[in-house]
């Protein structure tokens, strides 16, 4: 049913998953400086800036939205946050995360609306999150990255943060829409490609019994959880009557 692809299989699990990339999220940009130092520092934190930026919009929009927050929304917001400032953690400075933190949800949010819209089944928001995320945030260093005085990194300022890369400019930002482009069509097809040639040799998508039965005990032959029984207690007769709560 298109209406329970967006239910997830355990909230909790949902909560200390999205808990675990977070912090394997300063690791993951913090640690692509290669060296313990102000750039790694810039990227942990601006990584931290753009995933709380999200995580609190989405949670507002969804609370506007629908009357309530949801635990769900608020960590798709703010793997969102984090997958948009990756491209650009460690060249930008604290106030461009918290532009990038904006940018991702109002982009990641409407793509996912337009995914439920479509229905697309896209179990993890892989393209609304991270695909589209990703893209905007790569086309964003362009237009967020240090000045042009931050070019040369034996003259350039103290404030910046890597300083000698990349710096803002029409012919970066040029660059960088080309650069993810390039990469949207080439991962597009290849996954394409690679996809076909799987399903040629083992089908990808179950039957349809499986698929309203039980795909554990259809592709495993067991299933995950024991299967339970809903709890009742016999109550002492009343008047002659058995009552069962």
């Amino acid at each position: 049913d298109a209406k329970d692809l967006d239910v997830p299989h355990n909230v909790p699990f949902v909560a200390l998953g999205t808990a675990l990339l977070w912090f394997g999220w300063f690791g993951f940009n913090g640690g692509s400086a290669l060296a313990s130092s102000s750039t790694a520092v810039a990227a942990a934190v601006n990584s931290e800036i753009a995933g709380s930026v999200a995580l609190f919009l989405w949670l507002a929009i969804e609370w506007i939205r629908n009357g309530r927050p949801g635990l769900v929304g608020l960590c798709v917001g703010a793997v969102a946050g984090l997958a948009t400032v990756t491209p650009l953690a460690g060249f930008v400075q604290p106030w461009a995360a918290f532009v990038t933190g904006i940018c991702a949800t109002l982009v990641c949010y409407a793509c996912c609306e337009l995914r439920k819209k479509l229905g697309f089944d896209d179990a993890l928001d892989v393209w609304g999150v991270h695909g589209m995320g990703g893209f905007v945030g790569t086309v964003l260093l362009g237009i967020l990255a240090d000045p042009q005085e931050c070019s040369e990194a034996t003259k350039a300022p103290k404030y910046c943060v890597n300083a000698g890369t990349v710096v803002r400019s029409g012919e970066q930002l040029g660059k960088q829409l080309a650069a993810a482009v390039l990469c949207a069509v080439y991962s597009f097809f290849v996954t394409l490609a690679l996809l076909k040639v799987m399903n040629a040799i083992i089908p990808l998508r179950p039957d349809d019994e499986s698929v309203r039965g039980s795909l554990d005990k259809a592709e495993h032959g067991e299933e995950a959880y024991t299967p339970t029984k809903a709890y009742t207690q016999e109550l002492p007769k009343m008047h002659g009557i058995s009552v069962d709560a």
